[in-house]
């Protein structure tokens, strides 16, 4: 897979601070007062759950020769990161979420 640009829209959250200390204060207390007196309702997404049951969670499988392997390279200097497989993974992780989601 290549990495390139893409004519989709990016959605980035954007996020607020108060201008002034006060009214950071005065943020958290309204929070704080608020969470206490009615409490916070969480719910889990379906795409949560799933991951949840992952093939790799489940089983709990680690194969610690190669977290061994892994380990010492690291300790010795000699480990050596390959981008393009980063890239990759990334890339095919991405396209396999918005699958999830689309379907």
């Amino acid at each position: 897979m290549k990495i390139g640009t893409s004519d989709l829209p990016v959605n980035v959250p954007q996020t607020t601070t108060p201008s002034t200390p006060k009214a950071s204060e005065e943020a958290a207390a309204t929070a704080t007062s608020t969470a206490s007196s009615t409490g916070v309702s969480v719910s889990v997404s379906n795409l949560a759950r799933s991951m949840e049951t992952s093939d790799a969670a489940s089983t709990g499988e680690i194969d610690t020769a190669k977290v061994n392997q892994v380990k010492a390279s690291i300790q010795n200097g000699t480990f050596v990161v390959n981008p393009h497989a980063i890239a990759d993974k990334l890339l095919s992780n991405a396209q396999e979420m918005l699958n999830r989601t689309a379907g």
